[in-house]
């Protein structure tokens, strides 16, 4: 049993892991936040996606006493209260969302994205976004959605 304590959407936890349990797991079934998706559990599909101390990664490849200091954003960490923020606005907006399951590592990888380059090329979202499969939409009303809100968020900071 490993004690960890991180932070995870702005709010601090101090908690008892298994030495076996994954930060996904850690994420959905103790902590209850379940926009976190578990699509292949081999770092393949980009569905348990979460930002760890502003990088992109894979949440069922890194086990939860790993995350031990770190700071995480998760789906549930990207909206203002009752405000969904610019790029899960720009989702809905440009139709980028059918059957939603890779919806919040998109968003999470478009974030971290925007977050280093507020201006990208389509090719830079097309890379961005290089480790998230979706079987629904083909992707380019998710780029198309990337792209809207580039140009949203950076109309917010000329604000």
């Amino acid at each position: 049993m490993n004690h960890i304590s991180l932070t995870i959407n702005k709010k601090m936890y101090s908690i008892d892991v298994e030495e076996d349990v994954r930060l996904i797991d850690l994420l959905r079934d103790q902590l209850f936040l379940t926009g976190t998706k578990e699509g292949c559990g081999e770092g393949e599909c980009g569905a348990c996606t979460v930002i760890m101390d502003g990088r992109v990664v894979n949440s069922c490849l890194v086990m939860a006493f790993q995350a031990e200091g770190s700071n995480i954003t998760t789906i549930e960490g990207m909206s203002d209260k009752d405000e969904l923020h610019p790029i899960q606005k720009a989702f809905l907006d440009k139709g980028a969302v059918q059957c939603g399951f890779c919806t919040p590592g998109m968003v999470l990888s478009a974030k971290s994205l925007l977050d280093k380059n507020e201006n990208p090329t389509r090719e830079e979202i097309r890379e961005g976004i290089s480790g998230n499969l979706c079987r629904c939409t083909g992707y380019n009303k998710i780029v198309d959605a990337i792209e809207l809100a580039s140009k949203e968020i950076r109309e917010e900071k000329k604000e």
